[in-house]
């Protein structure tokens, strides 16, 4: 199901930004209007979209490309109703502030007049998704957004972003995290890996904040938080034997690959030989990831 959303969605997505030579998914809209270029302050953010964090670095890196190359792919946009000639981003956000760094005074975009709130809803979170520009909170509204405001279920969600149920289901998750533990998550110093292990935890907070002070790894916040955080602070959780510790690589893969399928992986390379190993809690779970494995 996951796989073939993916697929589907990638080219919705190209046949949105109006590409002569993306088939016509089923049910697409119609054909949208050539590019063409607008001066940028008639261009409105979308107060819906599901990016709420632009890291400076991000946009500065991002400012200095189109400084030296332009903006080379439009932005997608639709009218805003109750201003003739003005236009709401559907998918650009980013790029457009890039530009305002810049000071460009016009930009490139292509016009979608029937784009209903759902449909900008779903776009922002596919495209957002899809290149792993949301953190995890910005991410679980999202998909609270779709489920409250739209009745969608879990299942339908997972569907239309590509992703498992459970997947979806541990990322919102996250909304109940408390309000310390959801900024570290918006800024980086906790990844979706850390914030799963301690989900569960009455001391989330307190569990948090000895994770990311002292640099503990997804494996190690799993050991904190099944111990209650008795370990003696300023050690991190099972201490990893010597000569076997895990270099940033290996962490940063399993951490990726742990958002990836949802679930909690772990490796253990020797020498370059190993094992990966995933580990799960319901047979939902299981049932799901063997569907993703055996396509």
């Amino acid at each position: 199901m996951a796989e073939s959303g993916r697929r589907g969605l990638g080219r919705g997505l190209s046949a949105l930004l109006g590409e002569a030579d993306a088939p016509a998914a089923e049910g697409a809209h119609a054909p949208s209007l050539p590019p063409r270029e607008i001066a940028i302050e008639l261009l409105r953010r979308n107060p819906d979209q599901p990016r709420r964090y632009f890291p400076d670095v991000e946009l500065d890196e991002l400012a200095a490309s189109i400084r030296e190359k332009g903006v080379l792919q439009p932005l997608l946009v639709r009218p805003v109703g109750d201003a003739p000639g003005e236009y709401q981003i559907v998918a650009g956000e980013r790029r457009w502030r890039a530009a305002q760094r810049v000071g460009l005074r016009f930009l490139p975009i292509v016009v979608r007049a029937d784009l209903t709130d759902l449909d900008v809803l779903e776009i922002g979170i596919i495209e957002n998704v899809q290149r792993a520009d949301l953190n995890a909170i910005e991410e679980a509204l999202g998909y609270r957004t779709l489920i409250d405001l739209f009745g969608r279920t879990q299942e339908q969600v997972a569907g239309t972003v590509g992703k498992s149920r459970s997947h979806v289901a541990n990322t919102l998750r996250m909304l109940g995290l408390p309000e310390p533990v959801q900024q570290y998550l918006v800024h980086g110093k906790l990844s979706a890996g850390h914030a799963r292990a301690i989900a569960t935890a009455p001391n989330a907070a307190e569990l948090a904040e000895r994770i990311v002070a002292q640099g503990l790894s997804v494996r190690q916040a799993e050991a904190l938080a099944r111990d209650g955080g008795k370990q003696v602070s300023g050690r991190p959780a099972r201490p990893t034997p010597p000569g076997r510790g895990k270099d940033p690589d290996t962490r940063a893969l399993e951490m990726d690959l742990s958002d990836a399928v949802g679930l909690i992986v772990e490796i253990d390379d020797r020498d370059g030989r190993g094992a990966v190993t995933i580990r799960y809690d319901t047979l939902e779970q299981l049932d799901e990831l063997c569907r993703r494995l055996s396509r």
